[in-house]
Parts: C-alpha cells; sequence; structure tokens
C-alpha cells in the first residue's frame, strides 16, 4: 500500500464528499471541511445530505477513522499536504461562472499556509483560474515556494459518482510542475497500480488490478479545458440525438433503432444517444454556457454551443406539445407525473426538465399528481403542495383518475409497471413518455395510446397503419419529397 496523505476537502456537496469518502476507501486520511455547521453535525453523525448510491455504506465505513468533518479550515489546512477546493461555481448572469466561493476559501487558505501545501482545483472552473488563485495567495502574503496550484477535475456522474470515482475512464492532474504532480500520483496511486482493486471490500467496477486506472499528467490549463470540453460534448450528443428524434418523427422513423445503428460505429458510441427531455443537472447546462462564455473571452464565436443550448430548451417544448396533443385542450386536466429528478438514481432537481414541464403545464391549467422514489422533499421546496400540485406515495396512486400519466425521469422502476393494474387506475389509458422506457407496440398491445420521442405516437382507437397516429405540425413523405426534388431541380439549374 502506498504511504497516505493527509488530504483536506473543502467543501461537502456532491464533489466534495464523494471525493472525500473516497480518499478514505482508497487509504487516505481526510479532512472535510463545511461552513454550514449543520450539515457538518448531520454528517458528524453519519447523516448524509445527498441521495447517492454506495455513499451511505462507505461513510459508516470510514467516519472518524479514513473521514473527519469540521468547520476549522484553519486545523484542516495545517494537518494537510493536499487541499481539495470543491466549492461551488454556480452560472453568473453573463453565463460565466461565479467564482467567488473558489476566491473566499483562496483567501482563507493563504492565511493558514507556514509549509508547502498543493491546491487542488476540484471545483469545475474556467480555463486560468489556477492563474488567479496563485496570484490571491501571492497577494495575501504566501511565498511561492509555500504553494503550487493543480488542477484535477472531476467526471463523476450524479447517481454513480462512488463508482466513477473508483473506476473512471480517466485522472486528469494539470500540473506546472513535477512536485505538485507527483503528490497527485501518490494520492491516486493506489487506483493507478491496482492496489485498490485487489483488496478485499473493494467495490467491483470496470477496472481491476490488471486493467488499472489511467493518469494524464498536461498543464493546468489543459486540464481546466478537458473538463469544460468534455461535458459540452456529451451536452452535444445528447441535444444532437435530440433533434434527429424530432426529425425521424415526422417520416416515421424510430430514434431508437437509428440511435442503435450509429452507436455501433465504434468512433460514435452508444452513450448519452437516448432522445429524452434534454440534459438538466447542476453541470451541463452550467458548464455549456461557462465554455461558451470562456470562447467569447478570447474572441471566439463558439456558436454550436448556443445551439446546442437551444435544442435542449426546446425539448420540453416538445414534451408539452405532445401531452396537448394527446389530450386536445389542457385546462382542467389532472395529469400523473412519474419523475422529479434531473435523471433517474438522484434526487438533485437542479435544472430538472421534469420541473419546467411541470410548471408550463400548471400555468395551461393542469393539476398535478408527482411521485419520484427519492426528489420529492426537495421539489416540494420550489413546487410546494397547493391545489394544482399534489404529491403521492407511488406510481399507482399518482395515476388514480388521472386523465394521463407523464414519465419525465428514468427511474428503473418506472419502466416495469404493471400496466394492466395502471390501465385499471387511470381514467383514460393515455401515457406521455419524455423517456421511451416502453416500446410501442408493446404498450399498443396493452391498450395504451403512447406518446413518446422520436417514435410514431400509437393510438388504442386505430388510427392509420397499426395504429399510428401523426401529431399535429408532422410533414407528409410527399411533401418531405417534393421539397428534396425541387432542391435536386435547383442544383441542376445551377451547375
Amino acid at each position: 500500500m502506498p504511504k497516505p496523505v493527509n488530504i483536506c476537502v473543502v467543501g461537502s456537496g456532491y464533489v466534495g464528499l464523494v471525493a472525500s469518502v473516497c480518499f478514505a476507501e482508497i487509504g487516505h486520511s481526510v479532512i472535510c471541511v463545511d461552513n454550514d455547521q449543520s450539515k457538518v453535525k448531520l454528517l458528524q453523525d453519519g447523516g448524509v445530505p445527498i441521495y447517492e448510491n454506495h455513499l451511505p455504506e462507505l461513510l459508516q465505513k470510514h467516519l472518524s477513522v479514513g473521514v473527519h468533518f469540521t468547520s476549522d479550515l484553519h486545523a484542516a489546512v495545517e494537518q494537510s499536504e493536499a487541499i481539495f477546493i470543491a466549492v461551488g461555481t454556480p452560472q453568473g448572469s453573463s453565463g460565466s461562472a461565479d467564482l467567488s466561493y473558489v476566491e473566499a476559501v483562496v483567501c482563507e487558505i493563504a492565511q493558514c499556509v507556514d509549509s508547502y501545501k498543493v491546491l487542488v482545483e476540484k471545483s469545475t472552473v474556467p480555463v486560468y483560474t489556477n492563474e488567479w488563485i496563485s496570484q490571491c495567495m501571492i497577494r495575501y502574503g504566501v511565498t511561492r515556494h509555500l504553494f503550487d496550484v493543480v488542477s484535477n477535475p472531476e467526471f463523476l456522474r450524479e447517481g454513480t459518482a462512488i463508482i466513477d470515482f473508483l473506476h473512471p475512464d480517466r485522472i486528469v492532474v494539470g500540473a506546472n510542475n513535477e512536485r505538485s504532480a507527483e503528490l497527485l500520483r501518490r494520492i491516486y496511486e493506489p487506483l493507478t497500480n491496482g492496489h485498490y482493486y485487489a483488496a478485499d471490500g473493494a467495490l467491483p467496477g470496470s477496472l481491476t488490478a490488471d486493467n488499472p486506472a489511467k493518469l494524464l499528467v498536461t498543464s493546468a490549463q489543459s486540464a481546466e479545458l478537458i473538463k469544460h470540453a468534455s461535458n459540452a460534448f456529451l451536452a452535444l450528443k445528447i441535444s444532437f440525438i435530440n433533434a434527429v428524434a424530432t426529425l425521424a418523427e415526422t417520416v416515421d422513423g424510430d430514434i431508437e433503432d437509428i440511435a442503435a445503428g450509429m452507436g455501433l460505429d465504434s468512433r460514435i458510441g452508444t452513450k448519452f444517444l437516448r432522445a429524452g427531455l434534454g440534459y438538466g443537472g447542476s453541470c451541463f447546462p452550467k458548464d455549456v454556457a461557462a465554455f461558451s462564455w470562456v470562447a467569447q473571452q478570447q474572441g471566439l464565436n463558439f456558436q454550436i454551443l448556443e445551439e446546442v443550448r437551444k435544442i435542449n430548451e426546446n425539448q420540453q417544448d416538445v414534451f408539452f406539445n405532445k401531452v396537448r396533443s394527446a389530450l386536445w385542450t389542457l385546462r382542467g386536466k389532472k395529469l400523473a407525473a412519474l419523475g422529479l429528478a434531473f435523471k433517474g438514481g438522484t434526487d438533485d432537481i437542479r435544472e430538472s426538465p421534469a420541473i419546467v414541464i411541470l410548471r408550463k403545464l400548471m400555468e395551461a391549467g393542469c393539476t398535478i399528481v408527482a411521485y419520484d422514489p427519492v426528489a420529492m422533499d426537495k421539489t416540494k421546496a420550489v413546487l410546494p403542495p397547493s391545489t394544482s400540485m399534489h404529491y403521492a406515495s407511488d406510481p399507482y396512486a399518482a395515476a388514480a383518475d388521472a386523465d394521463a400519466l407523464l414519465i419525465l425521469t428514468d427511474w428503473t422502476n418506472f419502466g416495469c409497471l404493471d400496466l394492466a393494474r395502471l390501465k385499471e387506475t387511470l381514467r383514460f389509458p393515455v401515457v406521455v413518455d419524455g423517456r421511451n422506457l416502453y416500446k410501442p407496440s408493446y404498450m399498443l398491445e396493452h391498450g395504451f395510446t403512447y406518446a413518446s420521442m422520436g417514435r410514431a405516437t400509437t393510438h388504442t382507437g386505430s388510427i392509420g397503419k397499426e395504429g399510428k397516429r401523426r401529431l399535429p405540425g408532422s410533414i407528409r413523405i410527399e411533401t418531405l419529397v417534393e421539397g428534396l426534388e425541387a432542391q435536386t431541380d435547383t442544383a441542376r439549374q445551377e451547375a
């Protein structure tokens, strides 16, 4: 086992808390610092403020042994070799990341440093943040030989963050000198040399002792760009497949088949090719905007990122129109909504498409009865119970006497409902699925009118071939062919 490193993690949000317990899991001594006294007390007592698979078990395993929680940043910095900054970087009004929390932490760290420390950017920050952190440390009187700044971006997905940390696709270390790079190598050595994967009780995943984690060392600036570029590219893939889904629906294509065919190309791959309601959460919306802002500051027009954002926002309108098409009018309708989190596996409702859609439906005069396995408490803070917003104890309670059922989050259990019971419970057998959890033919066999994303709507009234019905606004195939022929004739004339 490599020699343990004393680590301080500042911030106990998704990134900070996951990093703290995972560093303890691979053998290091960790102090996690937060200025929220109530959260610190909760964590000291073994409570978990967020929903994340494996997190409660790891916290219980390492609490007060490998990981400690405190509000005393000064003492934590004194005892640590590496200080990971994992505080929030919310989106500002201009689209840029608000780095005021990072600056505040760095200023406080500067007053505690009396021996060599490595400050590690774990928060998602724009390029050259490492330089600003260095300047801040110097302005507060810390001599240059007492610190280095390293970028170590996280690539965690909410819901699978623990496994993503312990079985990473890659570990990126942006260091501008060998001394700081070597400390980060020591920290991640249990993963890169395979020692962790050979240990008893190691959480299983994609990596093994014979196939350990890979660590890439770059400049700090490159590491900062890698994080933003990665998230922006994944957001682009999501928006691209959603745009293709809209096209597929107009020509009687099936986006699930199309995505499968695209994903078989190893250059494209199958991940992030699921048509749906668009991306949400704390990362993609913020990082796309921040990356675009960084490009603008360098005099570059990163126009593709603006299109990614527009397509993503349009997906909620696409789904809203599907609901309206399925029900004709919305005022006075009672709707069951399954899912409130921005995706399955988490209780995070930040930038959740489900919340956006429910607000639009209530503005249109609908009454909502919602259910989510873990996100209802957080949702009640932004959509409190009212005459138009109610919460149910399970999917069937939500569906009771509803005019339609809406699937808004891709929780696994939403894809295996008892359809006979559901049909009996609903007022009308209408399902509008924003996550494509069912096959249209299967839903038709069970007597449902079923609308989904990028696929033809199946209708129990047998309207059209095999019960398929084109949604309002769809173009006829003859019109498409005529348009293509006109374009061809024009091209010939120009030639």
